[in-house]
């Protein structure tokens, strides 16, 4: 049998098993693996931002203003009732999450306006 069929089966396997399982428990992750890929996001994205050439700063840029606007959208989705009450921990969390949000999409657009202007031709 090929790496190809074992990886095939094994994924196959895995999507079965899932299948059986209730979704209380695919919903419930432990808190130290939750935080260890939240410390791990941290560093990643410290490292991204400090160590890109600037060439690629731009790029960055728009790549970060478009994650920006799915965690926008995602946050909205949580800001809803729920569960019949208007004002939840979830939903103060998506109001928090969609105000940074906003104020990194808006700090994108104003450093690549700030950085548009210095490629134009200066009046004299």
């Amino acid at each position: 049998m090929s790496t190809t069929e074992n990886v095939a089966q094994a994924a196959t396997q895995a999507s079965q098993a899932v299948q059986h399982l209730p979704v209380e428990q695919l919903v419930q992750t432990p808190f130290v693996a939750t935080f260890t890929i939240f410390v791990l996001a941290i560093f990643i994205g410290y490292h991204v931002v400090w160590n890109v050439t600037p060439a690629l700063h731009t790029p960055l840029m728009a790549v970060t203003n478009a994650l920006s606007s799915i965690i926008i959208v995602g946050a909205v989705l949580q800001t809803v009732h729920i569960g019949g009450e208007a004002i939840t921990l979830t939903s103060v969390l998506g109001a928090v999450a969609v105000f940074l949000a906003s104020v990194n999409i808006f700090g994108g657009f104003a450093v690549t306006s700030r950085m548009l202007e210095m490629f134009k031709k200066k009046k004299k």
